[in-house]
Protein backbone atom coordinates (compact mmCIF):
# COMPACT_ATOMS: atom_id res chain seq x y z
CA UNK A 1 0.00 0.00 0.00
CA UNK A 2 1.38 3.45 -1.07
CA UNK A 3 1.00 5.37 2.38
CA UNK A 4 1.75 8.86 2.27
CA UNK A 5 0.18 9.60 5.63
CA UNK A 6 1.08 8.47 9.75
CA UNK A 7 -1.56 9.68 11.91
CA UNK A 8 -4.39 8.39 13.57
CA UNK A 9 -7.57 8.83 11.86
CA UNK A 10 -10.25 10.74 13.34
CA UNK A 11 -13.83 12.13 13.00
CA UNK A 12 -13.32 15.44 11.49
CA UNK A 13 -10.73 14.64 9.05
CA UNK A 14 -11.95 12.37 6.21
CA UNK A 15 -9.13 13.40 4.33
CA UNK A 16 -9.27 11.10 0.66
CA UNK A 17 -5.43 10.68 0.17
CA UNK A 18 -4.46 9.76 3.61
CA UNK A 19 -2.93 6.77 1.57
CA UNK A 20 -1.91 7.68 -1.44
CA UNK A 21 -4.81 6.06 -3.69
CA UNK A 22 -6.78 6.98 -6.31
CA UNK A 23 -9.87 5.74 -5.41
CA UNK A 24 -9.72 3.56 -1.94
CA UNK A 25 -9.61 6.03 1.52
CA UNK A 26 -10.22 4.81 5.13
CA UNK A 27 -12.25 6.73 7.75
CA UNK A 28 -13.40 6.29 11.07
CA UNK A 29 -16.85 6.48 10.83
CA UNK A 30 -18.96 8.07 14.04
CA UNK A 31 -22.48 6.78 12.27
CA UNK A 32 -21.36 3.23 11.53
CA UNK A 33 -18.90 2.88 14.25
CA UNK A 34 -15.89 2.24 13.06
CA UNK A 35 -13.14 2.01 10.02
CA UNK A 36 -15.42 2.56 6.87
CA UNK A 37 -13.79 1.87 3.69
CA UNK A 38 -14.43 4.24 1.15
CA UNK A 39 -14.78 3.81 -2.57
CA UNK A 40 -14.22 7.62 -4.48
CA UNK A 41 -15.46 7.09 -8.18
CA UNK A 42 -15.28 11.09 -8.30
CA UNK A 43 -11.38 12.06 -7.82
CA UNK A 44 -11.90 14.25 -10.13
CA UNK A 45 -14.05 16.92 -7.63
CA UNK A 46 -17.14 17.02 -9.60
CA UNK A 47 -20.49 16.43 -8.34
CA UNK A 48 -23.75 17.29 -9.47
CA UNK A 49 -25.09 19.50 -6.27
CA UNK A 50 -23.05 21.56 -4.56
CA UNK A 51 -24.20 21.74 -0.77
CA UNK A 52 -23.09 24.28 1.54
CA UNK A 53 -21.79 21.75 4.44
CA UNK A 54 -19.89 19.92 1.41
CA UNK A 55 -16.27 19.46 2.85
CA UNK A 56 -15.23 18.65 -0.49
CA UNK A 57 -11.72 21.19 -1.43
CA UNK A 58 -12.42 22.45 -4.99
CA UNK A 59 -15.85 21.12 -5.85
CA UNK A 60 -16.89 21.67 -9.61
CA UNK A 61 -20.39 20.63 -10.87
CA UNK A 62 -19.96 17.91 -13.49
CA UNK A 63 -19.77 13.92 -13.36
CA UNK A 64 -17.74 10.62 -12.28
CA UNK A 65 -14.57 10.47 -14.82
CA UNK A 66 -13.82 7.19 -16.56
CA UNK A 67 -13.19 4.43 -13.98
CA UNK A 68 -9.99 2.27 -14.25
CA UNK A 69 -11.58 -0.99 -12.79
CA UNK A 70 -8.28 -3.05 -12.68
CA UNK A 71 -7.20 -0.21 -10.67
CA UNK A 72 -9.74 -0.42 -8.34
CA UNK A 73 -9.51 -3.65 -8.23
CA UNK A 74 -5.62 -3.56 -7.35
CA UNK A 75 -5.79 -0.93 -4.50
CA UNK A 76 -9.10 -2.27 -2.61
CA UNK A 77 -6.99 -5.70 -2.70
CA UNK A 78 -4.37 -4.13 -1.51
CA UNK A 79 -5.98 -1.87 1.38
CA UNK A 80 -7.64 -5.22 2.48
CA UNK A 81 -4.04 -6.86 2.91
CA UNK A 82 -3.11 -4.40 5.19
CA UNK A 83 -6.16 -3.59 6.85
CA UNK A 84 -6.85 -7.83 7.95
CA UNK A 85 -3.59 -8.72 7.68
CA UNK A 86 -0.90 -5.89 8.07
CA UNK A 87 -0.50 -3.24 10.69
CA UNK A 88 -3.25 -0.32 9.50
CA UNK A 89 -5.24 -1.08 12.37
CA UNK A 90 -2.56 -0.66 15.28
CA UNK A 91 -1.11 2.11 13.83
CA UNK A 92 -3.82 4.13 12.20
CA UNK A 93 -7.35 3.30 13.98
CA UNK A 94 -8.07 4.37 17.49
CA UNK A 95 -8.29 1.16 19.31
CA UNK A 96 -12.31 1.15 20.70
CA UNK A 97 -12.77 1.31 16.31
CA UNK A 98 -11.00 -1.20 14.85
CA UNK A 99 -13.20 -2.82 13.00
CA UNK A 100 -14.30 -2.43 9.18
CA UNK A 101 -17.85 -1.69 9.44
CA UNK A 102 -18.72 -1.11 5.81
CA UNK A 103 -17.34 -0.67 2.52
CA UNK A 104 -19.03 2.55 1.22
CA UNK A 105 -19.54 4.61 -2.24
CA UNK A 106 -18.87 8.07 -1.34
CA UNK A 107 -16.26 10.44 -1.98
CA UNK A 108 -15.83 13.88 -3.69
CA UNK A 109 -19.04 13.80 -5.55
CA UNK A 110 -22.17 11.66 -6.55
CA UNK A 111 -20.59 8.20 -7.17
CA UNK A 112 -24.37 7.01 -9.39
CA UNK A 113 -22.77 9.49 -11.81
CA UNK A 114 -20.12 7.22 -12.80
CA UNK A 115 -20.37 5.22 -16.42
CA UNK A 116 -19.48 2.21 -14.32
CA UNK A 117 -21.25 2.26 -11.14
CA UNK A 118 -23.02 -0.48 -11.39
CA UNK A 119 -19.51 -2.72 -12.39
CA UNK A 120 -18.10 -1.14 -9.89
CA UNK A 121 -20.68 -2.50 -7.45
CA UNK A 122 -20.24 -5.75 -8.69
CA UNK A 123 -16.66 -5.37 -7.68
CA UNK A 124 -16.88 -4.17 -4.69
CA UNK A 125 -19.21 -7.13 -3.79
CA UNK A 126 -16.60 -10.21 -5.03
CA UNK A 127 -13.76 -8.86 -3.63
CA UNK A 128 -15.45 -8.24 0.14
CA UNK A 129 -16.90 -11.74 -0.50
CA UNK A 130 -12.82 -13.24 -1.63
CA UNK A 131 -12.12 -12.03 1.91
CA UNK A 132 -14.89 -13.77 3.71
CA UNK A 133 -16.63 -10.40 5.00
CA UNK A 134 -20.16 -11.01 3.57
CA UNK A 135 -21.83 -11.91 6.37
CA UNK A 136 -21.40 -8.93 8.86
CA UNK A 137 -19.44 -6.11 6.39
CA UNK A 138 -22.28 -4.40 4.52
CA UNK A 139 -21.93 -2.37 1.32
CA UNK A 140 -23.15 0.57 1.34
CA UNK A 141 -24.22 4.07 -1.59
CA UNK A 142 -24.13 7.31 -0.20
CA UNK A 143 -25.83 9.34 -2.66
CA UNK A 144 -28.27 12.18 -3.52
CA UNK A 145 -30.22 10.26 -5.29
CA UNK A 146 -31.05 12.53 -8.12
CA UNK A 147 -30.01 10.09 -11.21
CA UNK A 148 -32.01 7.13 -9.67
CA UNK A 149 -34.49 7.14 -12.54
CA UNK A 150 -31.43 5.77 -14.91
CA UNK A 151 -32.03 2.63 -16.10
CA UNK A 152 -27.93 2.25 -15.46
CA UNK A 153 -28.35 3.27 -11.84
CA UNK A 154 -30.87 1.17 -10.96
CA UNK A 155 -29.12 -2.31 -12.02
CA UNK A 156 -26.32 -0.84 -9.50
CA UNK A 157 -28.51 -0.30 -6.70
CA UNK A 158 -30.26 -3.37 -7.72
CA UNK A 159 -27.05 -5.64 -7.67
CA UNK A 160 -26.10 -3.79 -4.06
CA UNK A 161 -29.20 -4.82 -2.70
CA UNK A 162 -28.38 -8.57 -4.12
CA UNK A 163 -25.08 -8.36 -2.40
CA UNK A 164 -26.91 -7.43 1.21
CA UNK A 165 -26.10 -3.75 1.27
CA UNK A 166 -28.16 -0.36 1.66
CA UNK A 167 -29.22 2.81 0.40
CA UNK A 168 -28.22 6.43 2.42
CA UNK A 169 -29.90 8.67 0.10
CA UNK A 170 -29.66 12.61 1.02
CA UNK A 171 -32.77 14.38 2.05
CA UNK A 172 -32.02 17.80 3.67
CA UNK A 173 -35.70 19.72 3.51
CA UNK A 174 -38.97 19.11 1.64
CA UNK A 175 -39.17 22.50 -0.51
CA UNK A 176 -38.26 23.61 -3.22
CA UNK A 177 -36.37 26.90 -1.93
CA UNK A 178 -34.40 24.58 0.43
CA UNK A 179 -33.06 21.94 -1.72
CA UNK A 180 -32.15 25.20 -3.93
CA UNK A 181 -30.22 26.42 -0.59
CA UNK A 182 -29.18 23.83 0.61
CA UNK A 183 -28.09 21.41 -1.87
CA UNK A 184 -27.32 24.01 -4.94
CA UNK A 185 -30.09 22.25 -7.18
CA UNK A 186 -33.26 23.10 -8.65
CA UNK A 187 -35.92 20.60 -7.51
CA UNK A 188 -39.31 19.16 -7.40
CA UNK A 189 -39.80 17.61 -4.19
CA UNK A 190 -42.25 15.07 -6.52
CA UNK A 191 -38.77 13.60 -8.00
CA UNK A 192 -37.09 12.88 -4.66
CA UNK A 193 -40.46 11.20 -3.74
CA UNK A 194 -40.25 9.18 -6.92
CA UNK A 195 -36.22 8.43 -6.71
CA UNK A 196 -36.92 7.55 -2.70
CA UNK A 197 -39.15 4.84 -4.11
CA UNK A 198 -37.36 3.19 -6.90
CA UNK A 199 -34.17 3.18 -4.61
CA UNK A 200 -36.61 1.56 -1.61
CA UNK A 201 -37.80 -0.56 -4.14
CA UNK A 202 -34.21 -1.97 -5.25
CA UNK A 203 -32.53 -2.11 -2.24
CA UNK A 204 -33.22 -1.32 1.80
CA UNK A 205 -32.59 2.51 2.08
CA UNK A 206 -32.09 4.77 4.56
CA UNK A 207 -32.67 8.71 4.77
CA UNK A 208 -29.99 10.47 5.44
CA UNK A 209 -30.72 14.07 6.58
CA UNK A 210 -28.08 16.70 7.72
CA UNK A 211 -29.44 19.32 9.84
CA UNK A 212 -27.98 22.91 10.87
CA UNK A 213 -28.39 26.75 11.58
CA UNK A 214 -28.42 28.66 8.79
CA UNK A 215 -27.86 32.57 8.93
CA UNK A 216 -28.26 32.13 12.53
CA UNK A 217 -31.58 30.44 12.54
CA UNK A 218 -32.45 26.54 13.12
CA UNK A 219 -34.84 24.86 10.72
CA UNK A 220 -38.16 26.65 11.24
CA UNK A 221 -41.51 24.62 11.68
CA UNK A 222 -42.38 25.36 7.93
CA UNK A 223 -39.15 23.78 6.46
CA UNK A 224 -39.19 20.80 8.80
CA UNK A 225 -43.21 20.23 8.18
CA UNK A 226 -42.12 20.41 4.24
CA UNK A 227 -39.68 17.23 4.85
CA UNK A 228 -42.11 15.09 6.92
CA UNK A 229 -44.83 15.63 4.45
CA UNK A 230 -42.12 14.19 2.00
CA UNK A 231 -41.29 11.54 3.90
CA UNK A 232 -45.09 10.57 4.37
CA UNK A 233 -45.32 10.68 0.57
CA UNK A 234 -42.76 8.25 -0.26
CA UNK A 235 -44.33 6.21 2.60
CA UNK A 236 -42.42 5.42 5.68
CA UNK A 237 -43.01 1.50 5.85
CA UNK A 238 -41.10 1.28 2.79
CA UNK A 239 -37.79 2.86 4.69
CA UNK A 240 -35.30 1.70 6.94
CA UNK A 241 -35.71 4.79 9.21
CA UNK A 242 -33.70 8.22 9.16
CA UNK A 243 -29.94 8.95 9.93
CA UNK A 244 -30.14 12.30 11.05
CA UNK A 245 -26.79 14.39 11.72
CA UNK A 246 -25.18 17.93 12.20
CA UNK A 247 -22.01 19.20 11.08
CA UNK A 248 -18.66 18.02 12.24
CA UNK A 249 -16.32 18.95 9.67
CA UNK A 250 -16.10 22.97 8.20
CA UNK A 251 -17.63 23.38 4.91
CA UNK A 252 -15.20 23.83 2.04
CA UNK A 253 -18.10 26.16 0.05
CA UNK A 254 -17.98 29.38 -0.49
CA UNK A 255 -21.46 29.44 1.99
CA UNK A 256 -19.42 27.88 4.71
CA UNK A 257 -19.90 30.71 7.07
CA UNK A 258 -23.93 30.61 6.74
CA UNK A 259 -23.59 27.16 9.10
CA UNK A 260 -23.58 26.69 12.56
CA UNK A 261 -23.84 22.96 14.08
CA UNK A 262 -26.67 22.42 16.16
CA UNK A 263 -26.81 21.28 19.93
CA UNK A 264 -27.39 17.70 20.30
CA UNK A 265 -30.74 18.71 22.39
CA UNK A 266 -31.82 20.49 19.27
CA UNK A 267 -31.00 17.62 16.41
CA UNK A 268 -32.76 15.22 19.20
CA UNK A 269 -35.81 17.36 19.30
CA UNK A 270 -35.74 16.77 15.32
CA UNK A 271 -35.42 13.42 15.49
CA UNK A 272 -38.67 13.19 18.07
CA UNK A 273 -40.51 14.61 15.80
CA UNK A 274 -39.37 12.05 12.97
CA UNK A 275 -40.12 9.11 15.25
CA UNK A 276 -43.73 10.61 15.72
CA UNK A 277 -44.02 9.57 11.85
CA UNK A 278 -43.42 5.72 12.55
CA UNK A 279 -39.78 5.91 11.65
CA UNK A 280 -36.47 5.14 13.33
CA UNK A 281 -33.84 7.69 13.79
CA UNK A 282 -30.18 7.58 14.50
CA UNK A 283 -28.50 10.71 15.64
CA UNK A 284 -24.74 11.80 15.14
CA UNK A 285 -24.70 15.82 16.37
Amino acid sequence: MNSVATGVLSFSDHDRTVVGMRYVYPVVSRRAGGVSIGINLNPNNACNWQCMYCQVPGLIRGRAPSLDLALLRHELTSFMDQALAGDFMQKRVPEELRRICDIAFSGNGEPTSSHSFADAVKLVGEIRDDYGLTSYTPIRLITNGSLMGRTSVQSGVSALGALGGEVWFKVDAGRREDFLDINGVVLDPSQVVNNLRTSSELCPTWVQTCLFSRDGSPPDENMISAYLTLLEEVGTDRLKGVLLYGVARPSMQPTASRIVALDPDRLEFYAEMIRKKGLTVEVSP
